[in-house]
């Protein structure tokens, strides 16, 4: 199977200016989620960033990058400007790697290219919840899936939300923010405006369910480490990293 990884990386965070570079363990924090995409068995691993910065810092440790326009809203637009350039052909798969994943098993990358297998326009990954509070936090996203493992709905909200019983989490499930596109779902996607789902939960995905997209679910192969979002998060990770 053959797939490439596209790693979406803006310079600006509101909560930690400057991510991708972050020093982690010795190394920008871009530079680890390269490595968890060169081994998942990806055909070719390509950084998309918008800052000369942070693609001579990839370049330098042999890991291409590409310039992106500066003004993308998401990090899926940015990989879709890559697709176009690169003339990919509507059929091919794309997976897209968050930049703040260092932590990410190589296998669930390649789990969420193979899910494509089976003809979805995409794919993404979830983790059971055992946990109250995890399912009742509007950070943390929940989907529910049908019969044949496709995407249902995602929402910041608890789902499924169990009517006559407050007791168990009852098949709850969160999502895991990694996805495979097929390049014509991906282009697709990237040229059809936010929907007001998408815009009353603010998640993305529920543009390419509005749009009649389907979208293949399964349990990760291996739960995820943490992602960075703050400094803490950094020293977290660091300390993981280290042990």
């Amino acid at each position: 199977m053959r797939f490439t990884v596209v790693i979406p990386a803006r310079f600006a965070a509101q909560r930690l200016p400057g991510k991708p570079l972050a020093d982690l363990a010795g190394r920008p924090l871009i530079l680890h989620a390269c490595d968890c995409a060169q081994r998942s068995g990806a055909s070719r691993v390509i950084v998309a960033t918008d800052d000369v910065r942070i693609q001579e810092a990839c370049q330098q440790a042999g890991v291409e990058a590409q310039m992106t326009a500066a003004n993308h809203a998401s990090g899926t637009d940015r990989i879709a400007e890559v697709a176009e350039r690169l003339d990919l052909d509507d059929e091919e798969l794309v997976v897209n790697l968050q930049g703040d994943e260092p932590m990410m098993p190589p296998a669930n990358i390649e789990q969420v290219a193979g899910l494509l297998a089976a003809g979805s326009d995409m794919s993404t990954l979830c983790t059971p919840i055992h946990d109250q509070a995890e399912f009742m936090n509007p950070n943390v996203v929940k989907v529910v899936a049908d019969g044949k493992g496709r995407a249902l709905y995602f929402s910041r909200a608890p789902i499924p939300w169990n009517r006559d019983s407050t007791a168990g989490l009852h098949e709850a499930l969160r999502h895991i923010g990694i996805y495979g596109y097929r390049v014509g779902a991906l282009k697709r996607l990237s040229a059809t405006p936010p929907c007001e789902l998408e815009q009353i939960e603010k998640l993305e995905q529920l543009r390419a369910l509005w749009l009649g997209m389907s979208i293949a679910v399964d349990v990760a192969r291996e739960v995820p480490g943490p992602s960075v979002d703050t400094p803490e998060d950094l020293k977290r990770v660091a300390a993981l990293l280290r042990h």
